[in-house]
Protein backbone atom coordinates (compact mmCIF):
# COMPACT_ATOMS: atom_id res chain seq x y z
CA UNK A 1 0.00 0.00 0.00
CA UNK A 2 1.48 3.49 -1.14
CA UNK A 3 0.47 6.68 0.43
CA UNK A 4 0.45 9.99 -0.89
CA UNK A 5 0.34 13.34 -0.13
CA UNK A 6 0.27 16.65 -2.04
CA UNK A 7 0.83 20.13 -1.04
CA UNK A 8 1.89 23.44 -2.68
CA UNK A 9 -1.60 24.29 -4.13
CA UNK A 10 -3.15 27.81 -3.93
CA UNK A 11 -3.79 30.75 -6.34
CA UNK A 12 -1.50 32.46 -8.18
CA UNK A 13 -1.93 35.39 -11.20
CA UNK A 14 -1.76 34.43 -14.46
CA UNK A 15 2.07 34.03 -15.51
CA UNK A 16 3.37 32.90 -12.46
CA UNK A 17 4.58 29.84 -11.01
CA UNK A 18 3.84 27.12 -8.34
CA UNK A 19 5.65 23.96 -6.93
CA UNK A 20 3.79 21.21 -6.10
CA UNK A 21 5.11 18.54 -4.15
CA UNK A 22 4.07 14.40 -4.01
CA UNK A 23 5.65 12.76 -0.53
CA UNK A 24 5.25 8.94 -0.92
CA UNK A 25 4.89 6.54 2.51
CA UNK A 26 6.61 3.76 -0.22
CA UNK A 27 9.22 2.24 0.94
CA UNK A 28 10.77 1.51 -2.56
CA UNK A 29 9.32 4.44 -3.58
CA UNK A 30 12.13 4.50 -7.05
CA UNK A 31 10.41 1.58 -8.07
CA UNK A 32 7.49 3.58 -8.44
CA UNK A 33 6.43 5.30 -11.81
CA UNK A 34 4.40 8.52 -11.28
CA UNK A 35 2.31 10.92 -12.49
CA UNK A 36 0.69 14.02 -12.12
CA UNK A 37 -2.88 14.71 -13.24
CA UNK A 38 -5.69 17.71 -12.68
CA UNK A 39 -9.13 17.82 -13.06
CA UNK A 40 -11.66 20.72 -13.24
CA UNK A 41 -14.93 21.11 -12.65
CA UNK A 42 -17.25 19.26 -14.88
CA UNK A 43 -14.38 18.22 -16.35
CA UNK A 44 -13.07 14.50 -16.51
CA UNK A 45 -9.09 13.88 -14.83
CA UNK A 46 -6.07 14.38 -17.64
CA UNK A 47 -2.85 13.71 -17.60
CA UNK A 48 -0.30 16.22 -16.94
CA UNK A 49 2.91 14.42 -16.60
CA UNK A 50 5.00 11.03 -16.19
CA UNK A 51 7.98 10.46 -14.83
CA UNK A 52 10.16 6.77 -14.99
CA UNK A 53 11.76 5.46 -12.19
CA UNK A 54 15.15 7.25 -12.25
CA UNK A 55 13.79 10.23 -13.94
CA UNK A 56 15.27 9.32 -16.83
CA UNK A 57 11.71 9.52 -19.08
CA UNK A 58 9.44 12.47 -19.01
CA UNK A 59 6.10 12.59 -20.69
CA UNK A 60 3.81 16.09 -20.64
CA UNK A 61 0.53 17.07 -22.03
CA UNK A 62 0.55 19.22 -24.77
CA UNK A 63 -1.31 21.57 -23.38
CA UNK A 64 1.47 22.22 -20.29
CA UNK A 65 4.46 21.73 -22.57
CA UNK A 66 7.22 23.82 -22.30
CA UNK A 67 5.74 25.37 -18.95
CA UNK A 68 5.47 22.27 -16.23
CA UNK A 69 8.52 20.29 -15.26
CA UNK A 70 8.48 17.05 -13.38
CA UNK A 71 11.23 15.68 -11.40
CA UNK A 72 11.59 13.26 -8.77
CA UNK A 73 13.99 12.84 -5.45
CA UNK A 74 14.12 9.24 -4.54
CA UNK A 75 16.36 9.83 -1.34
CA UNK A 76 13.43 11.87 0.14
CA UNK A 77 10.36 10.32 -1.73
CA UNK A 78 9.23 12.98 -3.50
CA UNK A 79 7.60 13.82 -7.26
CA UNK A 80 7.17 17.60 -8.05
CA UNK A 81 5.55 19.26 -10.30
CA UNK A 82 7.17 22.82 -11.16
CA UNK A 83 4.48 25.02 -13.06
CA UNK A 84 5.28 28.07 -14.65
CA UNK A 85 4.04 30.98 -16.89
CA UNK A 86 0.21 29.83 -15.16
CA UNK A 87 -3.12 30.18 -17.70
CA UNK A 88 -6.82 30.44 -15.96
CA UNK A 89 -6.94 27.09 -18.11
CA UNK A 90 -4.72 25.77 -15.42
CA UNK A 91 -6.81 25.70 -12.80
CA UNK A 92 -7.79 22.62 -11.35
CA UNK A 93 -7.22 19.77 -8.67
CA UNK A 94 -4.27 18.52 -9.08
CA UNK A 95 -3.30 14.90 -7.84
CA UNK A 96 -0.11 12.63 -7.78
CA UNK A 97 -0.40 8.88 -8.29
CA UNK A 98 1.95 5.83 -8.84
CA UNK A 99 2.14 2.49 -10.38
CA UNK A 100 4.11 -0.42 -11.04
CA UNK A 101 5.56 -0.77 -14.67
CA UNK A 102 5.90 1.63 -17.17
CA UNK A 103 5.02 5.12 -17.68
CA UNK A 104 1.53 6.10 -18.49
CA UNK A 105 -1.27 8.73 -19.66
CA UNK A 106 -4.37 6.70 -18.32
CA UNK A 107 -5.63 7.38 -14.98
CA UNK A 108 -7.03 3.68 -14.85
CA UNK A 109 -3.30 2.82 -14.76
CA UNK A 110 -2.71 4.02 -11.87
CA UNK A 111 -3.16 1.96 -8.54
CA UNK A 112 -2.40 4.94 -5.84
CA UNK A 113 -3.39 8.72 -5.72
CA UNK A 114 -3.42 11.09 -3.69
CA UNK A 115 -5.61 13.72 -2.23
CA UNK A 116 -5.27 15.94 -4.72
CA UNK A 117 -4.16 19.83 -4.06
CA UNK A 118 -5.85 23.00 -5.60
CA UNK A 119 -4.13 25.07 -7.97
CA UNK A 120 -6.56 28.01 -9.09
CA UNK A 121 -5.20 30.35 -11.78
CA UNK A 122 -6.60 33.81 -11.73
CA UNK A 123 -6.79 36.56 -15.05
Amino acid sequence: QVQLVESGGGLVQAGGSLRLSCVASARTFSNYIMGWFRQAPGKEREFVATISWNGGTTYYADSVKGRFTISRDNAKNTVYLQMDSLKPEDTAVYFCAARWGGTSKIPIDYAYWGQGTQVTVSS
